[in-house]
C-alpha cells in the first residue's frame, strides 16, 4: 500500500505546484505582452471609458447600430448562453419576437433578410461583433434617422469590418460599440 500513496501524494503535489503556480504565472506573463496587459481593451471617448471592446452592450435607439441579443442581459457577470435548443417553444418565442421588433424598427426589411446574428443570441451572451450583413441590414435606418446619405454609413461599416483572425479564423465582423462611437463622430 505504500507504495502506491507515495507516488500518488508526489504527483498530487506536482500538479498543485504546476497548475496553481507555475501555468498561472506562465499566462501572467503572456498577458504582460498584449496591449493593455491583459486588461481588455476599454475604449474612451472625450477622457470617459464608454466600454470594452470585447463585451456587447445594448443599443435600441434606431439612431444606433444594434449588436446580437443577449440570453443574460448583457450583464458580464452571469455571461452564458440560454441553453434552449432550436425546438424549445421559449426560444423560438423569444427570436420570433426580436424578429417582429427588428421589421417594426426596419419597415423595408424582409424577414427572410434578417441575418440570423440580429436574432440569437450568442453563446456567451455578450458577444460586442456582429456581421457586416447585420450591419448594412441596418444602414438604411439609421441613414434615416440621422439624415445622413447611405453611402456615408456603408462606408462607416466598411472602414469598421475586421478580417477573421490571422486571417485564417473566425469570420468577418464589426464591432458595434466602436461603429456607434463612429457614428456620433460623423461631422
Amino acid at each position: 500500500m505504500k507504495q502506491h500513496i507515495l507516488p500518488a501524494l508526489r504527483l498530487t503535489l506536482v500538479c498543485i505546484v504546476f497548475f496553481c503556480v507555475i501555468y498561472p504565472c506562465f499566462i501572467w506573463g503572456i498577458a504582460q505582452a498584449a496591449p493593455a496587459k491583459g486588461e481588455g481593451e476599454t475604449i474612451t471617448v472625450n477622457g470617459k471609458v464608454t466600454g470594452y471592446a470585447l463585451e456587447g452592450q445594448s443599443f435600441t435607439a434606431d439612431k444606433y447600430f444594434w449588436g446580437r441579443p443577449s440570453a443574460v442581459g448583457y450583464n458580464a457577470a452571469g455571461s452564458a448562453g440560454s441553453n434552449k435548443g432550436p425546438s424549445n417553444p421559449d426560444y423560438l418565442k423569444d427570436v420570433q419576437s426580436r424578429i417582429d421588433t427588428f421589421l417594426v424598427h426596419n419597415p423595408g426589411v424582409k424577414k427572410e433578410d434578417i441575418p440570423s446574428d440580429l436574432v440569437t443570441a450568442s453563446g456567451g451572451g455578450l458577444d460586442p461583433d456582429i456581421s457586416p450583413e447585420a450591419a448594412r441590414i441596418q444602414v438604411i435606418r439609421i441613414a434615416a434617422v440621422r439624415k445622413r446619405s447611405e453611402e456615408k454609413i456603408l462606408q462607416l461599416v466598411q472602414q469598421g469590418t475586421q478580417g477573421p483572425l490571422l486571417g485564417l479564423f473566425g469570420t468577418q465582423r464589426v464591432n458595434v460599440l466602436k461603429l456607434n462611437i463612429a457614428l456620433d463622430e460623423l461631422k
